[in-house]
């Protein structure tokens, strides 16, 4: 690292090799799959010192950056050559204050780029210190001789003396699966390819693809138990069967059944469970077996390695890639100084762990493919989170993701709650799946919320096998109530927000689910934008649909990926463009107060068609405006004000999902139902709505699948470029009296509405013209949604105006 003040090094490029012409920089703005310039102008960094990345370039050999100080007393500032990545976290924390950087490329013949633009930062007082250490006192921290997964060799004297002792139990937990394993051993024989004539998607296809998963697990996941084990202080005869594993599972073709780029989902399992079965079984191989071991893993890290690096530094929004990298990372530390590429795997690694990551969500903790793929994704990445600690003493968990990633199931599913809502997969998850992640998250952060939550599912699961071993017993999480936390919550980076009347107790509560997302509808978070969901009560009222079981298969892909599977509209039987991340939504505001949550969206840049003329390779929009709000008057109450305009004349379905069929008996008395909980539905306006219903998909999912879901569309009268929905939730539970009384004036310039709840009644004023003012009952709007609860005595409870 240099210290420089740029007036020097402007008069350094004066010298006769910088008279040369420079190279051209490539500073084309990145798009939507691009992770972008960070930090970007203007932002405000989160960690000390902040990640930089910018757009790599073909030619360049090594890169440079230049961080100006922009207060003196901080210092002239830094300098930093020699970048290989089109990233890098610097070495050392920078003082909080405001920042500039710009960066250039050299060629190998020592020619240069242009500067880039200047860039400004700013390091609050409160960023998180997070400097990553050089590549060479990295690699120096790894031990020089084995186990160096989860463990160092120097961890096992105390390892051993807690098998013996307070953690007994779960060492015969281990010792009890290896006895298994001796009596029936798993088979090792090479796994089958596809034959030739198999359809792909095809449900035979389905089983050898995620059998030979299973299959590698079960060999080398048993391999790595049996020889952690003996290491323990089990069997000899533990280690000797792990080892004939371990030989056995070396001989499949790298590029065969179980190759990365043939079946990823075998391929990865293949890559760490190898890799920690040979950590902890190297004293009992000969040179000899050694390489055949590192031959394999050669051959499979080399194809992990041209396959994630570098592209996934600058386009990393790739749902395998993202648990990819760091099991490449478990490779490269099993094998430092055995394989020649190893270095290069674990710095590449620790490159995407420093620098981009997490990419599915910013520092709220949210994440965009669902609480499925975040339980699954964030349970092996505390895999490599021990890995990286006992290494080379880094702290995951620093990361400031970690602070916040736990609010993330509190907020979505409240104790009891079934159906996670959006995400792949989600509708299959319970609040009880996520409490093992959740245990492990309160541990490391200390964070009394998140072991409130664990405590009302009935307490910490500890993880089982080696890793829970490892871990040991979890240091105490004092436990915190959610009593100071307000109740519902907006996760900023996933653009999602979350409504609830109480997070303890989902049997007790209402709750509506939002989403509108600058990630758009890509990979497992393909909903579309303005889509809701909601629950009351312990049941799904309103709800997305569909089957997930063969990712991008007919019925995933045309049924799931649509607008018309959620809670949104179409226009003329169109919907958002599907999985995409051009497919872009925003949340203008969000505001929550005890009695009355706001969360306004906006969507229309998500409608596109395919343009009528031949091979423009250009899509049309098909509205310009598509906002969103939704006023929960909390618990009883729901408005949803949609305000739509096309880009030419359309007519607009309206759509509603729930399990059990709709009873409509006109379009401002429509039932929802679940269990015993009921849903009133009044559609307001527009007008003359004409609805159909069905419990078909189109398509409908593989034969063996026979749950159906209900769909109900109400479609406009006739085509419209403007339009506006005013729809009105009740949810309730059986039995207990709902008000129905609600009038919607229109007024110029938009509507008033006025509805009786529980406890009083609501006005709100709905503008359809940005510009006009809306007056009722001394309440005023201009060109925004107004909000005013009445308690039964004629006072104001809360007035509530959305800001965009």
């Amino acid at each position: 690292m240099k210290i420089l003040q740029w007036p020097v090094v402007l008069l350094c490029l004066l010298s006769s090799s910088a008279l040369a012409a420079p190279l051209a920089l490539d500073e084309r703005p990145a798009n939507e799959e691009e992770w972008g310039y960070r930090p970007g102008d203007g932002t405000v960094a989160e960690t000390t010192p902040p990640a930089f990345s910018w757009r790599p370039q073909a030619g360049i050999a090594t890169w440079e950056i230049e961080v100006q100080c922009a207060d003196q007393a901080l210092g002239s500032g830094h300098r930093f050559d020699g970048i290989g990545f089109n990233v890098f976290c610097p070495p050392v924390a920078f003082r909080p204050g405001s920042y500039a950087w710009r960066y250039r490329g050299i060629a190998k013949d020592g020619n240069s780029t242009n500067w880039s633009q200047s860039r400004k930062f700013t390091i609050p007082d409160n960023a998180a210190v997070m400097p990553m250490p050089p590549r060479e006192e990295l690699l120096a921290r790894i031990p020089k001789s084995h186990p160096r997964l989860f463990v160092r060799p120097e961890d096992l004297p105390k390892l051993r003396e807690l098998a013996a002792g307070t953690m007994r139990p779960q060492f015969q937990q281990l010792v009890a699966i290896c006895e298994k394993l001796l009596a029936d051993p798993p088979p090792t024989e090479e796994p089958k390819k596809y034959p030739a004539d198999m359809e792909r998607g095809s449900e035979e296809w389905k089983a050898l693809w995620w059998g030979n998963r299973m299959y590698t697990i079960a060999a080398l996941d048993g391999a790595a138990t049996l020889g952690f084990t003996r290491l323990l202080g089990g069997k000899e005869e533990y280690g000797q069967l792990a080892k004939r594993i371990l030989l056995d599972c070396a001989t499949w073709d790298p590029h065969g059944a179980t190759g990365y780029r043939y079946n990823d989902e075998a391929g990865m399992p293949y890559a760490y469970y190898f890799s920690r079965a040979y950590t902890f079984v190297h004293d009992l191989l000969s040179d000899e077996q050694r390489e055949v071991c590192r031959q394999v893993m050669t051959a499979r890290g080399r194809e992990m390695y041209q396959h994630l690096c570098p592209r996934h530094l600058w386009q990393p929004y790739s749902s395998h890639s993202n648990r990819a990298w760091h099991f490449l990372g478990e490779v490269g530390i099993a094998f430092l100084d055995e394989i020649d590429d190893a270095e290069d795997w674990v710095w590449f690694a620790m490159n995407v762990f420093y620098n981009v990551y997490p990419v599915w969500s910013d520092s709220d903790g949210g994440w965009h493919e669902g609480v499925m793929y975040w339980s699954s994704y964030i349970g092996r990445f505390t895999w490599w989170a021990d890995v990286m600690r006992a290494a080379m003493g880094i702290n995951a968990f620093d990361k400031p993701y970690f602070a916040q990633s736990g609010y993330y199931p509190m907020y979505l599913m409240p104790p009891g709650k079934t159906d996670g809502g959006f995400g792949d997969g989600a509708n299959r998850r319970r609040s009880r799946d996520v409490v093992p992640l959740v245990s492990e998250l309160a541990a490391q952060a200390g964070n009394g919320h998140w072991q409130w939550y664990v405590d009302q599912h009935g307490g910490a699961v500890p993880t089982s096998g080696y890793v829970g071993f490892v871990r040991g017993q979890l240091p105490a999480v004092q436990p915190q109530p959610p009593a100071d936390l307000p109740t519902s919550r907006w996760f900023r980076g996933i653009g999602q927000a979350y409504l609830n009347t109480t997070l303890t107790n989902a049997d007790e509560a209402v709750q509506v689910i939002f989403k509108s997302s600058p990630m758009g509808t890509r990979s497992h978070g393909n909903e579309g934008n303005n889509s809701f969901g909601l629950w009351a009560y312990g049941e799904p009222l309103l709800i997305r649909t569909g089957h997930y079981y063969m990712y991008g298969g007919p019925h995933h892909r045309d049924w799931v990926w649509s607008t018309r599977s959620l809670n949104n509209i179409t226009v003329d039987g169109q919907g958002q463009v599907k999985r995409s991340s051009a497919a872009k939504g925003e949340i203008l505001d969000f505001q929550t107060t005890p009695s009355v949550d706001v969360v306004v969206g906006e969507a229309a840049e998500s409608y596109q068609a395919d343009n009528p003329a031949k091979d423009s390779g250009q899509r049309r929009q098909l509205l310009d405006r598509y906002t969103r709000t939704i006023v929960f008057v909390k618990p009883d109450l729901v408005i949803v004000y949609d305000r739509l305009r096309a880009v030419a004349p359309a007519k607009f379905e309206y759509w509603l999902h729930a399990k059990h069929e709709f009873q409509v008996r006109g379009q401002r008395d429509i039932q929802a139902q679940a269990g015993e909980v009921r849903c009133r539905i009044d559609l307001l306006a527009p007008e003359e709505l004409a609805f159909s219903q069905t419990d078909q998909y189109d398509p409908n999912p593989w034969p063996q699948i026979t749950t159906r879901e209900w769909h109900l569309t109400a479609t406009a009268p006739a085509a419209a470029k403007q339009i506006e929905f005013v729809a009105l939730y009740r949810p309730h539970r059986t039995g207990d009296a709902v008000p129905t009384e609600a009038t919607l004036r229109r007024v110029t310039g938009g509507y008033v509405l006025e509805a009786d709840i529980t406890a009083g009644r609501v006005l709100a004023l709905l503008p359809t013209d940005d510009q006009a003012t809306l007056t009722a009952d001394e309440l005023t709007a201009t060109g925004q949604v107004v909000v005013r609860r009445f308690a039964s005595d004629g006072s104001v409870v809360e007035t509530v105006t959305a800001r965009r």
